[in-house]
């Protein structure tokens, strides 16, 4: 078998070599022509929150793992098994040592995913994207994407004004825009006040809040006219203005 295992500067015979001797000096050498992977990757989860450093430190030792349970004579390139097992290990820490208030995985991980969703909508929008819209990329519920959100508060993350990658900071990475994230503490104070409002208010806000309909189209859509849709937004949002500002 030939082919590359990793590193193209790395011989296959190098590998099928230290799988039959585990010399430390082929070890280490191997671990050496392999660190850029670590650090790619180490790189692509340093904007959630965690140092680069520590992120590096957590990939190179995962790297050392993949260099020693390798099987040159498998079909599997290195490069795409170390992947695996660096990846592995990164969101494993994340799990382990991000989260201060424990949280289901279920809603860790796509709180994680949600960093990486959030930043590549942004670009394609050119503005922060809707709940309904970060839930049709994930596949995950509208609830489950507010829960991810609200669960991120209890997320033992670094300084807003730690270093990350290429000096800038966590809090360079915010999106000022996100309502999802910004309005969190007030949906606490506002949902008893939304739960008190008729069904068809609570609908009228749903199209015209979350689902972002013209007056138009929801007066077309429920079945009034756009005039009485106008009434009705205004009622409930002087109730909810109400509650918010009775709590304050």
């Amino acid at each position: 078998m030939s082919g590359d295992a990793g590193n193209p500067h790395t011989p296959h015979e190098l590998w099928v070599k230290f799988a039959a001797t585990r010399d430390p000096s082929l070890r280490d050498q191997l671990v050496t022509e392999n660190l850029g992977l670590a650090r790619r990757l180490a790189h692509r989860f340093a904007h959630r929150g965690q140092s680069y450093d520590d992120l590096a430190q957590v990939a190179s030792m995962a790297l050392i793992k993949a260099v020693d349970r390798y099987d040159p004579e498998r079909n599997v390139k290195f490069s795409t098994f170390a992947t695996g097992t660096i990846i592995g290990e990164l969101k494993r820490h994340f799990r382990d040592r991000g989260w201060s208030v424990r949280a289901p995985r279920r809603i860790q991980e796509l709180y994680l995913e949600l960093g990486t969703t959030i930043e590549s909508l942004g670009h394609g929008l050119g503005r922060s994207p809707k709940v309904s819209e970060l839930a049709k990329a994930t596949g995950a519920s509208e609830e489950a994407i507010v829960e991810a959100i609200e669960a991120g508060q209890g997320y033992r993350s670094a300084s807003l004004d730690a270093p990350g990658v290429a000096g800038a900071t966590l809090g360079d990475s915010l999106a000022a825009e996100d309502v999802a994230v910004t309005l969190i503490d007030e949906r606490s104070v506002l949902e008893p006040a939304l739960a008190s409002l008729p069904d068809r208010n609570r609908v009228i806000m749903k199209l015209r809040f979350i689902d972002g309909l013209t007056q138009s189209e929801i007066a077309s859509q429920v079945g009034i006219s756009q005039m009485h849709v106008s009434r009705l937004l205004a009622t409930s949002l002087a109730q909810l203005r109400q509650a918010f500002t009775a709590d304050l």
